[in-house]
């Protein structure tokens, strides 16, 4: 059964994502307000500015929904600003900054550096073939600290920049322009089981 997944499309590289989503076997769409989150199995959110995103969330009435579907475990798929959205805390963050609690993990913003700091890195990550992934990074989050149930994916210099826990898939770079899909591919395909289990069973988490 095929998924369809959601593009958070208030800022960020929504067409890139909505792209690599399509390749990978989902029916892509974008979502700016709550009927739209309805309509969706999962939901990738965008890297971006993540002060700016929290005030968009608001703004279109998703925060609410937002926590309402995460609560039910809905499948993420966070990079960059979308890791820092759905973190536990926020370490430099603004007082009115979203932090929605999805991910077990304590986040720094812009800790890699500014835009002129953004660089490249071929990141090994847990489970994925084909190599190590070229990861674009761009204004970065560095995680903090994280909790017991958080599995590490891939580290950059002893780092962690990919990490999963549940149905969450969080990353600290840019997949979406990295002229690689496999990290989508895999998103895409962990929720095929998912779709699969009968009403009322439980799926792996």
């Amino acid at each position: 059964m095929t998924s369809t997944v959601g593009v958070l499309a208030l800022q960020g590289d929504v067409p890139e994502h909505l792209a690599a989503l399509e390749r990978a076997g989902a029916r892509a769409r974008p979502v700016r307000l709550a009927a739209e989150l309805d309509q969706v199995d999962a939901l990738v959110v965008p890297g971006g500015e993540s002060t700016t995103m929290s005030r968009l969330i608001r703004v279109h009435g998703l925060e609410a929904p937002l926590r309402a579907r995460l609560a039910e475990d809905m499948p993420c798929l966070a990079t960059c600003a979308g890791m820092i959205l759905l973190s536990r805390r926020i370490r430099d963050g603004r007082p009115d900054q979203l932090a929605l609690g999805a991910l077990d993990i304590e986040v720094h913003r812009n800790a890699y550096g500014r835009q002129v700091d953004s660089f490249e890195a071929e990141v090994p990550i847990a489970g994925l073939e084909g190599g190590p992934f070229p990861a674009v990074f761009i204004r970065a989050p560095l995680v903090a600290d994280l909790g017991p149930d958080v599995e590490v994916l891939g580290l950059h210099q002893g780092r962690p920049v990919a990490v999963r826990e549940g149905p969450h898939l969080a990353l600290a770079f840019h997949p979406e322009i990295s002229g690689d899909d496999r990290l989508h591919r895999l998103f895409v395909h962990s929720l095929e089981g998912r779709a699969a289990a009968p009403a009322g069973m439980p799926t792996s988490r």
